[in-house]
């Protein structure tokens, strides 16, 4: 059985969104630790983690910050940090397709949904689309960015050369104050970011994973191979790819478009494997990504299923919550300690897909009403 805790996590400077976000911990394959967070509202989109990630560090990045200010605008975001990496476990040694995917059904176990869109970025693309082909009926929306061609990386011997140099830098060099070595890296993936910008990649190397993990991470997404189950895929798909992505070739992603039969590519004209504030080509990815996820802003099967996972307490709790009584009057009513209170009401949100507290009560009520009466 998965167990799932919930922690809140008010770092310095935390913006209204950050306070508003919760951490939480399921099981995912192999019993590892896989930490969890929630914020926004709208329609639940599920990112399947790139290389690099941090939950709690990651808001104060000039890197990513704009990722989730901007996507929790527009849905309800869960992101999740990969085995092996931020505040995941980091004592695991599988990092293969199969326990990455299983990860990923822990989290979606854990939020309790039935239907979920996937935002896969940059290696966790793969991780997504193995799980849109082995699971079709859950996932309504698939969104690629920054994709692979979930193929095994076949390599001359000049590529060879350069990828052992790579993983040599990586396991002298990562884990040292200098970032030396960790600025090559930050160079490839970001090219276009100010000093600012590189000086806080730099950091998220050494502070998101292990120097053996990272290689280990490494060589396993090299060795992928989904070729079979890409044609499998059902869901329509988004695919955004910047045309000089120096970390991911631009070439993977028509390759892996033409292979899914309800794909459409938007190239983005950047040379930032991550997109930078400011920059056009962000302007772009959010705009089809809203619109890619409009319709399930409104799909009534979607929220009916969402409605009815609920429990019969968690329903008694929310009731109370939308006739405005408070945590410890909810408590007082129904017998129960006001930390039970607090965990049926994040259980809920999390599985109505509502997770700013301005808007809680109001929309707990009006999903109440339309399918509880």
């Amino acid at each position: 059985m998965r167990r799932m805790v919930s922690v809140s996590v008010p770092p310095a400077h935390a913006s209204r969104a950050n306070a508003d976000q919760e951490i939480r911990f399921c099981r995912g394959s192999g019993d590892a630790r896989i930490a969890y967070a929630v914020h926004g509202s709208g329609p639940h989109l599920v990112v399947v983690s790139c290389w690099l990630s941090h939950l709690q560090h990651d808001w104060q990045s000039p890197v990513w910050r704009h990722f989730l200010d901007d996507l929790g605008g527009i849905s309800t975001l869960v992101r999740y940090d990969e085995r092996g990496f931020g505040m995941s476990d980091w004592s695991v040694d599988d990092f293969s397709l199969d326990a990455r995917v299983g990860d990923l059904e822990g989290v979606i176990a854990a939020l309790g949904l039935q239907r979920v869109a996937l935002l896969g970025m940059s290696g966790g693309s793969e991780v997504a689309m193995a799980y849109a082909a082995r699971h079709p009926e859950r996932v309504t929306k698939l969104v690629l960015y920054g994709s692979g061609s979930g193929e095994p990386r076949e390599m001359d011997a000049e590529q060879r050369a350069v990828e052992d140099t790579f993983r040599s830098m990586i396991r002298v060099g990562w884990a040292k104050e200098d970032p030396l070595f960790r600025r090559v890296f930050t160079r490839i993936f970001i090219p276009g970011a100010t000093e600012e910008q590189m000086r806080w990649f730099d950091a998220l190397q050494r502070m998101s994973t292990s120097p053996d993990n990272a290689v280990a991470s490494r060589i396993a997404r090299q060795e992928v191979d989904i070729t079979d189950e890409i044609a499998r895929i059902t869901a329509p798909t988004l695919v955004l790819h910047a045309v000089g992505d120096r970390a991911t070739p631009f070439a993977d992603a028509p390759r892996v478009t033409a292979q899914i039969p309800a794909a459409r590519l938007v190239p983005l004209e950047s040379k930032n494997h991550i997109l930078l504030a400011g920059e056009p080509a962000w302007s772009v990815l959010l705009r089809e990504v809203r619109a890619f996820l409009e319709a399930d802003r409104t799909e009534p099967e979607r929220r009916g299923v969402a409605v009815e996972s609920l429990s019969e307490r968690e329903v008694e709790v929310l009731r109370s919550a939308a006739d405005g009584m408070a945590n410890q009057q909810i408590a007082d009513a129904l017998g129960l300690s006001v930390r039970t209170v607090e965990r049926h009401l994040s259980n809920a949100y999390g599985k109505l897909g509502v997770a700013g507290k301005s808007a809680r009560a109001a929309a707990v009520a009006d999903l109440l009403r339309q399918h509880l009466g």
